[in-house]
């Protein structure tokens, strides 16, 4: 393979430690299923443990909740089978010689006499190829009982059909305290078996067809008396039986004739290759290339496919519908992915986007309300705020909702301006009540055990960020109001763009800097913790941040943000104490390990920028809103050091693909900051040249001449096309007709006086 190949470039294995929560096996683009390790972490597998348990075949990638998956977990032994618990069964393994690359997993079991696992994947089925070294009777394990780490198995029934084919089906637990849901399987062998048993949680029996049940040990065991080699094939699907057996036919066979490993194999790494070569970069290390492609691996793994290859899928109404001529997807993290993953799939793959927003429309027909985090055909309630209404306004100003304009905007109004009714599972803006009377949420700790919150979160548990969530989503609606007509919504929406204002308290007082934003109680007081005087760097109100962090989560309103600070030059103060600004310039990677957020859950008692979480991504790009872009292009620079080609190489949760969205979005120089006007701020590349080749067949050339990822550099000069440009932003529309940004970047900040004039930024949409 060539080395510019980017399949090769990828390193599966980045995410996989410090809590990336990525998994390293194998999968298709937006695959339904998987072929991935299952270890001791609730996310699946751990660069650094000792154990592998099994062989899952559905994954999130980089959640950060438990109850996420290693479903119809699969391990090859030799041997008598003696024991019929994962934790008790499982192997070690060595990395000598191991693989991780888009579509292809390989590792060695050194238990068991040693056996060599090689994983990949179709897009509703995973794939394994076990090859047995060691003497005895070579064995495989299918559990139904178990799955990752912390995830419940309520009930699981699994039948041995014939000597290939064994069915089933697990009903685990959703996402962050979800309901139970249920996933059907089918699994079948390239030969046929000699032996089989069942096992449940009191008997096990050799010959034995079927166990179902409830809660407890469950699964099946084969036996081959006379082969070293062993393929075996799992489809998936969430509506039934005959649906996952449909998936296994239709991706795994021809002609009734199972499909080799490597001919799957082969499939998967030239599905991979078409997307990935969506973006060329030039120049940068080894390393460089290889974080920047599996960022985009791990962008392109999600939303997940939903509908089976005949296009049922189980809806929000607990119905099977059917996708026709479209791909229905799902499991949406749409607190995180609307801040930059969103984006970076509707300039990349627009003709998916399509199917995602009509995907979250069918969720609002089926089951009446719209989405937050979404599993499966089920509603978490997980998180807070209002991440589907920039979610989907973004959506439509890049086009993806053409046609479905009306009926987007209809369910935006309603999510709004409503709240979903008791019996609904939706649990939708639960502050809209005070919120629409007085202007804010209200922040109550103890509102879930007094309301009867549907879900893992609540708004008023964290009235201080859902006020600033609203706001911010209520500005891009507003956006989307004015350009259908409704000049009265967009008015009412503009104004409470600005409710952001009335949390703001100017008599705190914190590391010599005056007024921060603070939550307030129904009645309109300030919020304090009982015996304790309230500071910016506490827990209170904001949810995984303080209001150190929230406090730059006005981007739609920025003059009004920067009065509140105090003016610019005290904003642009407020902005180098949160960034460290001047120990980054004198050691960037050092800064951003010592000065910055340090740890993917070290959320509270903090005043620097957080690069491990959602809350503040934006931030950097607070420089260029209010006239210093330089500082802009130095902060994004440091950040790029926390992205390394190791299992440690993500930030944080990697939030099913956001910070790797963020990631590629700060090398190619743009950046989606303010949601709702389909603009980008721009900043210095990393690379001497990407390009972007678009679905339409046109390229973004992103040019930067002497770009060189090992220092701070700053943008002196730009053009777009044949024309100066000294606007620090450009819309989406002369992108997506394709265009080349050629960027002279220099070392020394005093020559970059690029795009800080009075037009250097982008207007406000929701200013006064």
């Amino acid at each position: 393979m060539s080395p510019e190949d980017p399949v090769d470039s990828v390193n599966t294995f980045i995410g996989t430690r410090d809590d990336g929560n990525t998994f390293p096996g194998a999968s298709m683009p937006f695959g339904m299923a998987h072929s991935s390790p299952i270890g001791a972490h609730y996310s699946g597998w751990r660069y650094d443990e000792p154990l592998i348990r099994g062989f899952g075949h559905f994954f999130l990638s980089g959640a950060g909740c438990p109850e996420q998956g290693g479903l119809v977990s699969i391990l090859p032994t030799t041997g008598p089978v003696r024991s019929f618990d994962q934790e008790r069964y499982a192997t070690p393994f060595t990395h000598d010689g191991e693989v991780g690359k888009p579509g292809y997993f390989r590792i060695r079991l050194t238990g068991y006499g040693g056996i060599t696992v090689e994983c990949t994947a179709t897009v509703r089925a995973g794939v394994e190829r076990f090859t047995f070294d060691g003497p005895g009777q070579r064995n495989v394990l299918v559990n139904v009982g178990q799955a990752n780490d912390q995830e419940p198995v309520f009930a699981s029934d699994i039948r041995v059909h014939d000597d290939r084919t064994i069915s089933g089906s697990v009903v685990a637990q959703a996402f962050c305290g979800g309901r139970p849901y249920r996933t059907y399987f089918v699994t079948t062998f390239d030969r046929p078996f000699d032996g089989f048993g069942t096992w449940g949680p009191t008997v096990a029996a050799s010959g034995q067809r079927v166990s179902a049940g409830g809660i407890g040990s469950r699964g099946a065991w084969v036996t081959f008396a006379d082969t070293d080699q062993v393929t075996v094939y799992t489809a998936i699907s969430h509506v039934d039986y005959a649906g996952a057996d449909r998936n296994l036919d239709a991706e795994v066979r021809s002609g009734g004739t199972l499909l080799s490993f490597d001919e799957l194999r082969d499939r998967a790494g030239a599905a991979w290759r078409a997307e990935l070569s969506c973006v060329d970069i030039t120049g940068g290390s080894e390393d460089d290339r290889a974080v920047f492609y599996t960022a985009l691996y791990h962008a392109l793994l999600q939303p997940l496919t939903g509908n089976d290859v005949d296009g049922r899928y189980l809806g929000f109404d607990d119905r099977v519908h059917r996708a026709d001529g479209w791909t229905y997807h799902e499991f949406w993290s749409l607190w995180d992915t609307y801040r930059s993953h969103n984006q970076l799939l509707a300039v990349l793959r627009p003709n998916r986007s399509v199917d995602l927003a009509r995907s979250v429309l069918a969720v609002h027909e089926q089951g009446g309300w719209l989405p937050r985090w979404a599993y499966a055909n089920q509603e978490t309630n997980t998180m807070t705020g209002d991440p589907v209404t920039p979610f989907l306004v973004d959506l439509w100003r890049f086009g993806a909702l053409a046609g479905r304009e009306e009926a987007a905007y209809a369910a935006l109004w309603q999510n709004v301006t409503e709240v979903p009714p008791a019996d609904s599972q939706f649990q939708g803006r639960a502050g809209n009540p005070n919120y629409l009377a007085k202007g804010f949420v209200q922040h109550n700790p103890f509102w879930k055990l007094l309301s009867g919150a549907k879900g893992h979160d609540a708004d008023p548990r964290h009235g201080g960020s859902a006020t600033l969530e609203y706001a911010l989503a209520d500005g891009a609606l507003s956006i989307m109001a004015d350009a259908l007509g409704r000049t009265e919504d967009a008015a009412a929406l503009r104004r409470r763009s600005r409710n952001y204002r009335l949390l703001w308290d100017s008599g705190v007082t914190d590391r010599g800097f005056t007024g921060f934003p603070r939550p307030k109680r129904r009645s309109g007081r300030w919020y304090s913790a009982l015996f304790r005087r309230y500071g910016p760097q506490q827990s209170s109100g904001f949810h995984e941040g303080t209001a150190w962090q929230y406090q730059w989560l006005a981007q739609q309103d920025v003059p009004g943000l920067v009065a509140l600070l105090g003016g610019k030059d005290e904003a642009l103060r407020r902005l180098d104490e949160f960034f460290a600004y001047p120990q980054l310039v004198a050691d960037p990677a050092r800064a951003v390990r010592e000065q910055w957020v340090v740890g993917p859950y070290s959320y509270y008692r903090q005043y620097t920028y957080n690069p491990n979480n959602e809350p503040d991504l934006h931030a950097p790009w607070m420089y260029t809103l209010i006239g210093q872009p330089w500082k802009t292009s130095a902060v994004v620079r440091a950040a790029q050091t926390l992205f390394v080609n190791a299992p440690n190489g993500v930030t944080g949760n990697d939030d099913l693909g956001t910070m790797s969205a963020w990631y590629l979005f700060s090398a190619l120089g743009i950046y989606p900051a303010v949601p709702g006007t389909g603009q980008f701020l721009l900043h210095a590349p990393r690379f001497p040249e990407a390009v972007i080749h678009l679905e339409n067949g046109r390229d973004i050339v992103l040019r930067a001449p002497g770009a060189d990822p090992s220092k701070l550099q700053y943008v002196k000069g730009l053009t777009v096309g044949d024309e100066r440009w000294d606007r620090a932003w450009i819309d989406h529309t002369p992108l997506a007709g394709g265009t080349t940004l050629t960027f002279d970047l220099t070392d020394d900040p005093t020559e970059a006086t690029w795009a800080t004039g009075p037009s250097g930024a982008p207007p406000s949409p929701c200013a006064e």
